[in-house]
């Protein structure tokens, strides 16, 4: 399949056949993740790989009991890492400094990378795939999961199987709503409207209004999916982990 067209086609996969993912192939799809662009060439990520049904059960309420953590025959946690680089300095007699904030942004987007270019190289071999965002919510309960020591904080989480269905591709905004050329575009509140009218009048997000009894659907995402204490509670949460975990903030 031409790349651009595989891209445009991407679905998230939550249900997945019984088949496993073979040892060489999943090897294929890690080595392509690792060539993933990365902040000096330092890779500051791991990949925590779980095939263990009695570790994806576990996993699972960490993500909110979503049914593909179990179900998926692989569960990657890709990680921000800065513990391996400050031992190999230890160990070469020099004091790594990867652990503030300009270093931790470096090392997410760098696991985000990684995440991408496995998702990419998992769909070119057939696989599905669900990115999971609610890794950074529960951060302390994965971190005791999967032995995460210090320097060491959970990013995002992907699950890869053989597709079990095929859903409909997800709706996206408009390129005039995201691509600025030059400089950064204001828009009107008419603009707004006009770029986010396609999404609003999807059956499916007319039904989440309805079934929430709320007006639209900037009403739905704001109080309902992401409310405001939800977002302030998990993000106190995650300073105190990343804190903990040897994040100098």
């Amino acid at each position: 399949m031409n790349m651009i067209h595989q891209l445009h086609q991407h679905r998230t996969i939550r249900k997945y056949t019984s088949q496993p993912i073979g040892k060489d192939l999943l090897n294929d799809i890690l080595e392509a993740g690792v060539r993933a662009s990365n902040t000096g060439n330092m890779q500051m990520y791991s990949i925590i790989v779980t095939e263990c049904q009695e570790k994806k059960d576990a996993l699972s309420p960490a993500h909110f009991n979503q049914p593909m953590i179990k179900n998926a025959p692989v569960v990657l946690t890709i990680c921000a890492d800065f513990r391996r680089v400050h031992q190999w300095c230890d160990i070469n007699n020099t004091e790594g400094s990867y652990n503030n904030l300009m270093w931790l942004l470096n090392e997410t987007v760098d696991a985000m990378l990684v995440a991408q270019n496995i998702s990419v190289a998992a769909e070119a071999k057939g696989l599905g795939l669900c990115y999971l965002g609610t890794t950074v919510y529960n951060a302390p309960q994965i971190i005791d999961i999967l032995s995460l020591p210090k320097g060491v904080i959970p990013i995002t989480t992907i699950t890869l199987g053989w597709p079990d269905e095929t859903p409909v591709l997800t709706d996206r905004l408009p390129l005039d709503a995201v691509v600025h050329f030059e400089t950064y575009k204001e828009l009107s509140d008419t603009d707004i409207q006009n770029l986010y009218k396609e999404k609003e009048m999807l059956d499916e997000s007319i039904r989440f209004v309805q079934e929430n009894g709320k007006e639209n659907l900037a009403q739905v995402y704001a109080e309902v999916r992401y409310k405001k204490e939800d977002s302030i509670h998990f993000s106190k949460v995650l300073e105190k982990t990343l804190r903990s975990q040897g994040f100098d903030l």
